[in-house]
């Protein structure tokens, strides 16, 4: 079963997973988002119970 060969395509995953946790992720974490987010007030709503036909 060549599907279960791991010797052409280990390599290429693991290099690029080092690539992209040791390079590329720090740069995109290290921008500031445009729109950060804000605390929203909470605020209760008023709900009223379903009022089933057929009770």
């Amino acid at each position: 079963m060549p599907q279960l060969n791991p010797n052409p395509w280990l390599f290429t995953m693991l290099i690029t997973w080092a690539t992209y946790s040791l390079l590329i992720q720090p740069k995109l974490l290290s921008f500031t988002s445009t729109n950060p987010p804000t605390n929203k007030l909470y605020q209760a709503t008023d709900t009223t119970p379903w009022t089933w036909p057929w009770t």
